[in-house]
């Protein structure tokens, strides 16, 4: 995890150059720049940060919809927990869902400026993991779910999948709760064995179902969709 650090941090600085702000970025508790620049600003948790909405919680699981507008700056916040994070675009354009997960917030606490130079909207849709994760780390694997995870660690388990036009899963179950995420453009339908749908129609679109629910994704449009299943792990 500590190139995975080091890159975050070179990433948020050089976001803050080109978006012609000074801010100072810490990653497990060590400024990166020598000197803060949060002297005075208002410090928060993650939870707390009006940019990072949480949208849903399920016990020690939030999932946050990140949304920074361009030339916006986040205030200054605090992550202490494990972090699952989907990219959905930064001020440049789409990212399609590039994944990255952060667990060593759970020993050693980051806190960070999140900037946009923009000028399109930055936005994530994220997950924190407030539990104690799960120490077998290949225990519990869903059913109905082929290939191996993108994603795997005591607290996240996160699945890419692309499905071609009337394509379809099998009917998948996972033993904790999950969210589906579409990370592409196109449309979803997301059936629980009920026959309850819910439909997604474009990117950062989501929905949640509850641990040991089973359920099927379709692709019910006209090209292809790809979406990130991801579990919180307890």
């Amino acid at each position: 995890m500590i190139a995975h650090n080091q890159l975050l941090q070179k990433f948020l600085l050089l976001s803050c150059a080109a978006a012609t702000l000074t801010c100072s970025v810490l990653v497990n508790g060590a400024e990166a720049n020598g000197e803060s620049e949060f002297a005075g600003k208002r410090i928060v948790s993650v939870l707390d940060e009006p940019r990072h909405r949480t949208v849903h919680k399920d016990g020690d699981l939030y999932l946050l919809d990140v949304q920074v507008n361009p030339g916006d700056i986040s205030l200054p916040h605090t992550h202490n927990s494990a972090l699952l994070v989907i990219q959905i675009s930064n001020g440049n354009g789409p990212l399609y869902g590039r994944l990255s997960a952060n667990t060593d917030y759970v020993t050693t606490p980051g806190t960070h400026e999140l900037p946009n130079a923009g000028p399109g909207l930055l936005r994530i849709i994220a997950m924190t993991n407030l539990g104690p994760g799960e120490q077998d780390v290949a225990s519990g694997r869903p059913r109905g779910v082929a290939g191996e995870p993108e994603i795997e660690n005591p607290w996240f388990r996160s699945y890419r999948i692309k499905l071609a036009p009337g394509a379809e899963t099998p009917v998948m179950l996972f033993e904790n709760p999950s969210v589906v995420v579409q990370v592409t453009e196109g449309k979803l339908h997301v059936t629980r064995v009920d026959g309850i749908t819910a439909e997604l129609d474009e990117m950062a679109k989501w929905t949640w179902r509850d641990a040991r629910s089973a359920y099927q994704v379709s692709n019910a449009g006209y090209d292809a969709v790809e979406f990130i299943v991801s579990e919180g792990r307890r």
